[in-house]
């Protein structure tokens, strides 16, 4: 990614200090339904707590952006370099991931008062530079950032929700889906082998692991033209598919032995019900499966006599396919049962494909701090695609890639079926 990526402000497109604000005030809006006690709980050091989002992402803004253009800038309190750099670790030593929920202080009420003073700095700053360039691309930047923490909170108010035998309720007002006839038998779509082009087109912002644009080789296969449902899963479940090792990756099974795994994520034991971000519901049987990990899929598509779609297949089946889907906006925060207009490759679960997550042939990180963004977390974790139901429309595309370890559940995280040959 280099300061062309992010492009310029398009003519008719919301001016610069619109379009920051109004990433901005969805964060908190997210929160609206939490309580103090909420934004402070740590279940895992996966999971961050709500408040650390918040002051997160203003730190990323203060630091990136305030810190570098805004002259005479003063940093809001010094301290909070420490409490809230993520993992740059070139910009400065930070908390320990795992000890962010013994943060009692500062308090939220703080952190939102920090949120309003960088926000008033980014404004006045913005009324007179947005023409600049490299300013225009750490905005972009910046905002893309906070639309993947927007989601991140999401998914982590969820597990911390989900320890609690109250089994409360993120948003209470969240609708159901309604009840159709379900899920059309799933079909394979011919994909044509040969030699494609996967990677950013060069027609907007895109992250830099998404560079540079290059051919791949893809052989003759078959994908589905839908996700994997729960009823699918279910089934799998129940003729023993986490009994049999003959199914599992070698570290998959060791996975499932030691963590105990008998279900996705957020299943209840009569595989029936399931915790979700309005609390408790039943199951429904025709909306894609989530919350498995990567062995979880591969072993489902063993079993299936499939298997996981490689990432440059999947971007070259989903490159023509409009981005649409059961994204944030749409209001479910859940996934939902296809609506026939297949195949769609957008929304409900993050999916897992067979690929590691590597650098593509020429990949340059950026230069300085922010080259930390992506390029060093390329070892041990899979690639993702497609998006999920909590993923901002304007922020996903075919060419983007997200990661995760393979044993990552906590993500609404899904997948889709593949087979060799046409």
């Amino acid at each position: 990614m280099n300061s062309t990526a992010a492009g310029t402000t398009r003519p008719g497109s919301p001016a610069p200090g619109e379009r920051y604000q109004s990433v901005r005030d969805l964060t908190p809006a997210l929160c609206q339904s939490l309580e103090p006690e909420d934004y402070v709980v740590q279940t895992m050091p996966d999971v961050s707590p709500a408040k650390w989002h918040l002051a997160h992402t203003t730190w990323f803004f203060e630091t990136f952006v305030l810190a570098r253009y805004a002259s005479g800038y003063v940093a809001y309190d010094p301290h909070y370099h420490y409490l809230f750099n993520s993992y740059y670790q070139s910009a400065g030593d930070m908390h320990p991931r795992p000890q962010r929920g013994l943060l009692s202080r500062p308090t939220v009420a703080e952190i939102l008062a920090y949120r309003e003073h960088v926000d008033q700095a980014m404004q006045e700053l913005l009324a007179t530079q947005a023409d600049h360039e490299e300013l225009e691309f750490r905005l972009t930047l910046g905002l893309n950032h906070e639309q993947q923490h927007q989601e991140l909170l999401l998914t982590d108010i969820k597990h911390v929700f989900s320890v609690n035998p109250l089994q409360p309720a993120v948003n209470p007002d969240l609708p159901m889906a309604a009840a159709g006839a379900g899920p059309a038998a799933c079909g394979f779509q011919a994909l044509t082998g040969g030699i494609h082009r996967i990677g950013a087109r060069g027609d907007g912002f895109c992250f830099d692991n998404e560079t540079p644009r290059h051919r791949v080789l893809v052989p003759d296969c078959t994908i589905a033209d839908r996700l994997v449902t729960n009823g699918e899963f279910r089934e799998f479940l129940r003729d023993g598919g986490y009994r049999e090792p003959a199914l599992w990756l070698s570290d998959g099974w060791a996975a499932v032995q030691q963590q105990g795994w008998k279900r996705p994520l957020y299943w209840n034991e009569d595989l029936e019900h399931e915790f979700t971000l309005a609390g408790p519901r039943a199951i429904d049987p025709a909306a894609p499966v989530c919350h498995v990990s990567y062995y979880e899929a591969d072993a489902f598509a063993t079993w299936a006599g499939a298997r996981l779609p490689t990432e440059a297949e999947w971007e070259v089946a989903a490159a023509e396919s409009p981005v649409e889907g059961n994204l944030l906006e749409t209001g479910y925060w859940h996934p939902v049962p296809a609506n026939g207009n297949s195949p769609q490759y957008y929304g409900d679960v993050w999916e897992w494909t067979q690929s590691a997550y590597a650098p593509y042939p020429g990949f340059k990180p950026l230069a300085g701090s922010l080259g930390e963004y992506n390029g060093k977390f390329m070892c041990n974790q899979m690639t993702v695609r497609g998006g999920s139901c909590v993923t901002s429309a304007d922020h996903i595309r075919a060419s983007y890639r997200s990661f995760f370890y393979p044993d990552a559940r906590w993500q609404f995280l899904g997948f889709r079926l593949a087979r060799d040959g046409g």
